[in-house]
């Protein structure tokens, strides 16, 4: 009996394999997906000492800037691009709009490629134009995503608004 559901698993894992599939239990998916929303939490803390240290206020989660930041992550992560237009060609503001943001949506940074939350804020902070919408005082919200590509790449996406 063990050799037969060996053998099964073998014919159901190989074909997968060869395909460059993975097979991915739910409590390793549920775990991937706590990691990602500790990343995020992680982002938004970093940005707040740095925006307290300039200054400004700290910014509030949104949920629905957290959606958007997330979808847009994820399908940047899942179709391998990235650019703030989206692949169905939307702008920061629609996608916004469409994860229920009913204020004014004031900026968005993206990111690729950064393993963890101090790396990605510290390259966000030493770029002109993100370190712009990060300390940009008028801004009281935030809807930060972050999402894994099938090699394991971090896409990151912060939202900012009012």
């Amino acid at each position: 009996m063990r050799k037969f559901v060996r053998q099964a698993a073998l014919a159901v894992l190989a074909p997968a394999a060869a395909l460059g599939m993975t097979l991915v239990a739910p409590a390793a998916s549920a775990s991937a997906a706590t990691a990602t929303t500790t990343l995020e939490s992680q982002v938004v803390s970093l940005t707040n000492e740095a925006r307290v240290k300039a200054g400004c206020k700290k910014l509030t989660v949104n949920a629905s800037l957290a959606k958007a930041a997330r979808d847009f992550s994820a399908d940047m992560a899942a179709k391998n691009y990235f650019s703030h237009t989206g692949a169905d060609g939307s702008n920061f503001t629609q996608r916004a709009k469409r994860a229920g943001f009913a204020k004014t949506a004031m900026g968005e940074n993206i990111a690729w490629g950064y393993k963890d939350a101090q790396g990605v804020v510290r390259g966000w902070l030493n770029s002109p134009g993100h370190r712009k919408n990060i300390m940009n005082c008028k801004s009281t919200l935030i809807g930060v995503g972050a999402a894994r590509n099938a090699k394991g790449v971090l896409y990151w996406t912060q939202e900012f608004g009012k």
